[in-house]
């Protein structure tokens, strides 16, 4: 059975990256509230960022595990209160807490990338009423686990893509020529969420799309710039692009549709 994530919307989806940026904005730092909102109003539903927590243990967007390159500031996330850290990001776009942003966005869909351990448990139980509308992912399968777990004993079922090892699995079956293996190892995950290329190293495939689409399995591919590799991804077969210009990559659809 398909996912809610996935229903109702066009393909190719776009993923906003970290929300979205626009190149004339001042003042707006990536997974802010102001990014959130600019990736919502250029027309995708999909809002992708990234999950830490606080001092207060509270769960902030945010990709880093500290402020250095969006703040200045050298301390990690979880070493700062919430409330500091609302007033660091308040001239930046307003710092993104998740319970606030799932009400602020009512309609859209998450792709919620946990960052940190402490973040794996509190994000499943903080998305289990919006599981419908909610996927979890990790490059860590064991902490991906951790938060689908804590949404499902709260009676959520969020969608989920794999993790690293996963992906490893999959990729090893394939090159060993091993299909049942590979389609076996994406039992329970409904995305595969995947650099183009990693260190020179081809990932994405016709023959991984082929497996993934025969298991029902979608396949984004991230972080995606160029309108030229958009439409050759999208030539190619590709689910979702995950991009920081959502503006071109919603033109790009909209070109293709």
């Amino acid at each position: 059975m398909t996912h809610p994530w996935f229903l109702g919307e066009a393909k190719p989806r776009i993923l906003a990256h970290r929300g979205f940026v626009p190149r004339d904005s001042e003042n707006v730092a990536e997974n802010s509230l102001a990014a959130l909102a600019a990736g919502r109003s250029a027309g995708t539903v999909y809002l992708e960022s990234d999950c830490h927590v606080t001092a207060d243990g509270d769960v902030v967007l945010f990709h880093d595990d500290d402020l250095r390159r969006v703040t200045g500031d050298p301390r990690p996330v979880a070493a700062v209160s919430t409330r500091e850290l609302t007033g660091i990001m308040s001239t930046r776009g307003g710092l993104a807490i998740l319970p606030d942003v799932l009400r602020a966005f009512p309609d859209a869909r998450f792709n919620l990338d946990v960052k940190a351990d402490a973040a794996a448990q509190p994000v499943g139980a903080l998305t289990s009423r919006e599981a419908h509308r909610v996927l979890l992912t990790s490059f860590s399968d064991r902490r991906r686990g951790v938060a689908l777990r804590a949404a499902r004993e709260r009676g959520g079922e969020p969608a989920t893509s794999a993790g690293t090892k996963t992906l490893v699995r999959v990729l090893g079956a394939l090159a060993a020529r091993l299909p049942r293996l590979a389609a076996r190892s994406l039992d329970g995950v409904d995305a595969l969420q995947i650099p183009e290329r990693h260190r020179g190293i081809r990932v994405l495939s016709p023959r991984l799309l082929d497996l993934a689409h025969d298991a029902g399995v979608e396949v984004h591919v991230w972080t995606v710039n160029d309108p030229s590799d958009m439409h050759r991804l999208i030539a190619l077969g590709v689910d979702g692009i995950v991009t920081d210009r959502t503006d071109i990559g919603v033109s790009e659809r909209t070109r293709v549709l």
